[in-house]
């Protein structure tokens, strides 16, 4: 099954090992949910959690981001004509349109109304991956 996994969730998942988004994560390694991204996605993922205020070791991240880069699906989306409050959210929702896939967020409220983005517990409980 393919995804689009906004930064929020990496961040928390990394941070609690426990919580519903590390259940996401834990789906993403074991192969069940392949992450769709673009070079700005990952341009994100590393800049964000490479932030030192997380404290997440380099290597970390960089074993993270390369098991992504190696295993998800690159994709180069289309510009859509939305208007987005943060300008920075909208190239996941690009990258989830093309794909034509579930995006799935902790911040809702930053996308369009659109059954296609999902929060975690939302995702877990509509594919039935408790």
């Amino acid at each position: 099954m393919l995804a689009v996994i906004d930064t929020n969730i990496l961040v928390s998942a990394l941070w609690s090992k426990n919580g519903a988004p590390a259940r996401i994560l834990s789906l993403i390694i074991s192969g069940k949910l392949i992450p769709c991204y673009d070079y700005r996605i990952l341009s994100e993922y590393k800049e964000v959690l490479i932030r030192p205020k997380f404290k997440f070791t380099r290597s970390e991240v960089n074993a993270l981001l390369e098991w992504i880069a190696d295993n998800g699906r690159s994709v180069i989306a289309e510009p859509l004509n939305v208007d987005f409050t943060d300008e920075a959210d909208k190239k996941f929702y690009e990258v989830a349109k093309f794909c034509g896939v579930k995006l799935i967020t902790g911040n809702t409220k930053h996308f369009p109304k659109d059954p296609a983005v999902l929060t975690v517990s939302e995702f877990l409980e509509q594919y039935n991956l408790k």
